[in-house]
């Protein structure tokens, strides 16, 4: 990075973003990749890594985040590896620990398949071994220790080595524990010394105990000897560790050629573990940052709507739209000090450079950014001491460089521009740097108190002014950038609103120069101007909001009377069906009775024609109950309805367009009706009004026979029909009419006795209730039952 550059990357604070950055990383190699970024200055490479971050931050939210924790930088050991050499247990474990964060990532992507990413690419370079991984965690139990079955060698002398070290301390114990050794021992115990097993014996009694002395302890009084009987034993221990060591040695060395084997597989897998690393570590940063993803360009666009500094604490930070290079090339930020000014520029500049870096920044949805070549700022009091330079002069130094590297592919930002010198040589030199890097195209905001910058900004084409609004009334700022409002320094205000004495405030004015005075009144009527429009602005969307909710109420209300009307029609008709489905059972049991009555008493031509009669007459009137199964709907479709009388109160009604009934209650001359329907009364007129003829109430009788047909309410529940002995037309009518009584009682299973015989009658039932719509199931009894004799059946 240009040192320059750096320094103003600096000045902007993206050094102290990038260290809040590093933090979500979880190895020390993205740690340092999230420091080092830089601001890339092409939009396509820009925009790339904001992809990169978009994608990562859409996983996190649908899948949740990879987990990076073991990732190690094992160059040096592969490196190692590949030139021949052995790697150390620990340096094994570490590469290992790469292959099982490796696996993890692999598995994870594979978990969150269905979404293609452009972070794809770095998932498909990852390259995971399993049979290495497992290889060493196998072998290796951590940095000090191999596994017995590292090998079968191992194994094998391991074991060996156990036995003789059993053997050695069997020798050793009876030794402790025998009457002609153990009063020449100091203690009764068995220890260690040089890798050799020994027995503690007092000093006096050294020769009474034949073996070879390994120590003394510290006082002298006792020796550490080692029995000729467990001589041999200790040898062969100690043969058996060296060749212990031997084949830990050869495994090692084993594994450290087949790491050898993959040294850039796992070299490469890394490098993208550790690249995956930092661009989830940026999608993380953003969530904390409640950032959105901006719109890149290249034309010098910004456009950040709602915009929060990023090292504020969201608490207090408050959110602001900045503009720049849409419609003006440069900004002149005006007002008192600690109202924003500085932060409003430094905001600009700071996420520019974020967005650079690949990073989303805190703003609301549809912002832009633009990618600057360089981004250039002269920001903060930079005096110097060792070079003996002012404030005034440290800024000319800053500012002597940015003029010369400035372009119409740069951002400048500069704080307090003239400050520190004379006022009328300031504001005139800052007048001249603001034209000369105008006249260049670069995209500037600056933060001034002059007033001449501000009439430089109303009479400039391209130039704007803006300010950070501060209120008077509490001597507070409230951090708000108002663009295409000059401020006000607003210090004889401030110094009034203190308790400064009303004289020297007065006197204070006289010294203004009158066309200051006048700029100043205008600018106070635009800032009235523009409190009331924001008023206005508001009252309007409330006003709005209103009518909206209002409206939607309207759009609820008609859904629900169309609703009740659509349920009220579905009930009237439900129940018609039903009247109707009960009337047509009635009906064909009417024909059935008749039938019969007809088969059984004297067959004269006389009977016969009346049951003829009675049978059409019935069957007319099951015609007329259908057409009349849905009333409400003929009255609705009927056009040109006329009252077929006068309405009268009782009548029955029903409102035309939501097709509720109702009861009248009162009828005017004016052709008005006051009607009630359910709790409800309302007026209606005659013309929206259809009349439902009710049918005339007959005096109350006792149960209606007909023949053997009884009504409903008389019928006695059969549970078994017989048909023995009747013809098949007989038998079918005597199933008709059980079938309307079992209807009509809510029966639902009952038995039909046809009997074996030649199955005639059993095989008309069978095709009788194959055919019936009423009819659940049937089948033949089963022993106990009347087997084929009968038949069960089930209604629906």
């Amino acid at each position: 990075m240009n040192p320059s550059q750096e320094k103003y990357n600096k000045m902007l604070e993206l050094d102290k973003v990038l260290l809040r950055l590093a933090e979500f990383t979880a190895c020390a190699d993205a740690r340092e990749l999230a420091l080092a970024l830089e601001p890339e200055s092409d939009l396509h490479l820009a925009q790339s890594l904001l992809n990169q971050t978009r994608d990562a931050h859409m996983l996190l939210a649908r899948f949740g985040g990879p987990a990076f924790g073991g990732l190690k930088n094992v160059s040096h050991a592969l490196t190692r590896a590949a030139a021949g050499g052995t790697l150390s247990m620990k340096e094994l474990l570490d590469v290992a620990e790469v292959l099982r964060v490796v696996r993890s990532l692999s598995q994870w992507r594979r978990g969150s398949a269905g979404v293609e990413t452009v972070l794809d690419v770095f998932f498909e370079t990852l390259q995971p071994n399993k049979f290495l991984e497992e290889s060493i965690t196998t072998a290796i139990l951590s940095e000090e220790e191999m596994a017995d079955n590292a090998s079968p060698a191992l194994y094998d002398i391991r074991r060996k080595i156990r036995q003789q070290e059993s053997r050695a301390r069997e020798q050793l114990e009876k030794l402790c524990h025998s009457q002609k050794y153990s009063k020449f021992l100091q203690e009764n115990i068995i220890t260690q010394r040089n890798g050799r097993y020994v027995v503690p014996v007092k000093n006096e009694y050294r020769a009474e105990v034949p073996g070879l002395v390994h120590d003394t302890s510290a006082s002298g009084a006792t020796v550490f000897v080692e029995p000729m009987a467990v001589l041999e034993a200790n040898n062969e221990v100690n043969l058996l560790k060296a060749k212990e060591r031997d084949e830990i040695e050869r495994i090692l060395a084993e594994l450290s050629a087949e790491v050898a084997a993959f040294t850039e597989a796992i070299r490469s897998s890394y490098d993208c573990a550790v690249e995956l690393n930092l661009i989830f570590a940026k999608a993380q940063f953003a969530y904390s940052l409640r950032a959105a993803l901006p719109e890149l360009n290249d034309r010098g666009d910004v456009q950040l709507r709602g915009a929060r500094h990023p090292l504020i604490d969201p608490k207090q930070v408050v959110a602001t739209d900045i503009l720049l290079g849409g419609e003006f090339d440069t900004l002149i930020i005006t007002g008192p000090n600690t109202g924003g000014k500085t932060v409003s520029i430094k905001t600009i500049g700071l996420l520019s450079l974020m967005a650079m870096c690949g990073l989303m920044i805190p703003v609301k949805d549809r912002s832009r950014v633009s990618v600057f070549r360089q981004v250039f700022a002269d920001i903060g009091d930079e005096q110097s001491i060792e070079q003996s330079l002012s404030t005034f002069s440290s800024h000319m130094t800053n500012i002597i460089a940015i003029l010369k590297a400035a372009d119409e592919h740069s951002l400048v930002l500069m704080d307090e521009l003239g400050a520190g010198t004379d006022p009328v040589e300031g504001a005139a030199l800052a007048t001249a740097i603001l034209e000369a890097l105008h006249f260049r195209g670069a995209k500037v905001a600056a933060t001034t108190h002059y007033a001449e910058l501000k009439a430089y900004a109303l009479k400039t084409p391209r130039v704007q002014n803006g300010c950070c609004e501060f209120d008077v009334a509490t001597l507070r700022p409230t951090y708000r950038l108002l663009i295409g409002v000059p401020g006000r320094s607003n210090a004889l205000a401030i110094s009034e609103r203190l308790g400064m004495d009303s004289a020297v405030i007065e006197a204070a004015k006289g010294f203004i120069r009158s066309e200051n005075r006048r700029f100043e009144d205008v600018v106070d009527q635009l800032e009235e101007s523009r409190k009331r429009m924001e008023a206005e602005y508001a009252r309007a969307q409330t006003l709005s909001q209103q009518a909206e909710e209002a409206k939607a109420e309207t759009e609820q209300l008609r859904a629900e009377v169309a609703g009740l009307r659509e349920a009220e029609y579905e009930k009237a008709k439900a129940q018609a069906a039903k009247l109707i489905e009960q009337a047509k059972r009635e009906a064909y049991a009417l024909l059935q009775e008749l039938e019969k009555i007809r088969k059984e008493r004297d067959k004269s031509a006389d009977t016969a024609e009346l049951a003829r009669r009675a049978r059409a007459a019935v069957k007319r009137g099951v015609g007329t109950l259908d057409a009349a199964a849905d009333p409400i709907q003929d009255l609705f479709e009927e056009e040109n309805y006329v009252l077929p009388r006068p309405l009268v109160p009782g009548d029955t009604v029903v409102i035309a367009g939501i097709g509720s009934r109702a009861t009248v209650l009162s009828v005017d001359h004016k052709g008005v009706v006051e009607v009630q329907a359910g709790s409800a009364k309302t007026r209606v007129k005659t013309k929206d009004l259809r009349l439902v003829e009710q049918p005339q109430k007959s005096q109350p009788a006792g149960p209606r026979k007909t023949g053997d047909l009884e009504s409903r309410g008389s019928l006695a529940a059969e549970t078994r029909l017989d048909l023995r002995g009747m013809t098949v037309e007989d038998c079918l009518m005597e199933l008709d009419r059980f079938f309307d009584t079992a209807l009509r009682t809510g029966l639902t299973m009952f038995t039909v006795v046809h009997g074996k015989g030649t199955g005639a009658l059993r095989g008309a039932v069978q095709q009788y209730l194959k055919k019936s719509p009423y009819v659940k199931s049937h089948r033949l009894g089963i022993f106990g039952e009347g087997e084929d004799g009968v038949t069960i059946v089930e209604l629906k």
